[in-house]
């Protein structure tokens, strides 16, 4: 399955069959697969080697960056336990599945460790919560790693049960707070209004893509000491104005001083989150992960599961094994991209993949078709 969906980019069954080109009939290959991919032990069997693989590359520092993403069906009919997703191309709600990564990543860096990989619907029977989802993706990572590295979470992730299990976990964070979020500072106020009081500290400068050109940003950022209701232990509130009309709040337990160095950290963190939604992108870009047609909910499960395991392929072991660095500057090269390779080079290493593999006249495992053995019996009707 690695094999084949590096090889033809696409999770269809059909295409990895072809890919695999055995001496068998497609129709016969696609069986044994989706027969294999309905193995209900296959996705925790493959997350637990993965982030086996992966937690030695994360350290103390690593930002462990959490997505909530989604998977939309809009036309299926038969797939097992479709909910309704929002498709945020569109502005509405489609069929579909939610998916929840996990992605290791450092400031001012380009290499990125895919580490847990889930698709999850709220229709399916043994759905407890998004919740409990998410603390059961923390608490899988973060035991591998050790408690090592710093969560980086979006505002899907400001919630009060989120909170409430990374402080008792003693779990470091830094997580987007949405602005109706109530806080204690001198007083009890939402989270916009304590922003809106912050000192600003100091100034930073940034550059904005503007078509071809880039444009530099004025930022103000600045820091407070808050609590959230409830719970006594103290946080950070980091307040960074520049990006929209509301400025972007920050909350988090990493020790903070009036330090630019150590608050524009905070800041750089979360801007790295926002390059991990491009991994997410590619993942369903290139691979084509809407696309995908089993129909059964486990197999969709184990599907995102193999596809994880690709993404580290592509993303950790290529690029960093010292046998294939030179395989990487060929699959670099076999993408034929006119226009050079762009920053987020796993779109070029997966397009060489897929042509040094597509190329190939035969899949993995399987012999080459040697001619019959030479025969010294006469022919009957030689002539």
């Amino acid at each position: 399955m690695i094999y084949g969906i590096q090889a033809r980019q696409s999770v269809r069954l059909t295409e990895v069959s072809r890919a695999l080109a055995e001496p068998i009939s497609i129709k016969k290959t696609v069986e044994r697969l989706s027969r294999q991919l309905g193995n209900p032990r296959l996705a925790q069997w493959l997350t637990n080697r993965l982030l086996t693989r992966g937690a030695g590359r994360v350290r103390d520092l690593t930002l462990l960056i959490l997505d909530l993403s989604d998977v939309h069906k809009k036309y299926a009919q038969k797939m097992e336990h479709l909910a309704m997703v929002w498709d945020g191309s569109e502005g509405t709600k489609n069929r579909g599945y939610w998916t929840l990564n996990v992605v290791g990543a450092e400031t001012g860096s380009a290499q990125i460790v895919p580490l847990y990989g889930r698709l999850f619907s709220h229709t399916a029977p043994n759905f407890q919560s998004e919740n409990m989802e998410i603390c059961e993706a923390i608490r899988k990572v973060s035991t591998k790693t050790q408690k090592r590295g710093i969560w980086v979470i979006d505002r899907g992730g400001d919630r009060g049960y989120l909170y409430q299990y990374l402080l008792h976990e003693g779990l470091r964070f830094i997580i987007r707070a949405r602005s109706d979020r109530n806080l204690l500072a001198e007083q009890e106020e939402s989270v916009l209004e304590a922003a809106q009081g912050c000192p600003m500290l100091f100034d930073e400068y940034v550059a904005r893509e503007d078509g071809d050109r880039e444009k530099p940003r004025r930022l103000e950022v600045g820091y407070r000491r808050v609590r959230i209701p409830d719970h006594p232990d103290e946080l950070g509130l980091v307040v960074v104005k520049g990006f929209g009309r509301e400025p972007m709040m920050l909350l988090t337990n990493l020790r903070l001083r009036r330090s630019r160095k150590c608050i524009w950290h905070i800041v750089e963190s979360y801007l790295t989150r926002w390059r991990i939604e491009e991994t997410i992108r590619f993942m369903k870009q290139s691979y084509q992960l809407e696309d995908i047609r089993v129909l059964t909910y486990g197999r969709l499960q184990n599907m995102m599961a193999l596809l994880t395991v690709v993404l580290y392929f592509t993303a950790v072991y290529l690029g960093i094994r010292i046998k294939l660095r030179v395989l990487s500057k060929h699959l670099v090269r076999a993408a034929r991209r006119v226009f050079g390779i762009p920053d987020f080079r796993l779109y070029a290493l997966a397009d060489g993949i897929k042509q040094v593999l597509f190329n190939r006249t035969r899949g993995p495992g399987t012999s080459p078709r040697l001619p019959p053995p030479i025969s010294f019996q006469r022919l009957l009707f030689q002539k």
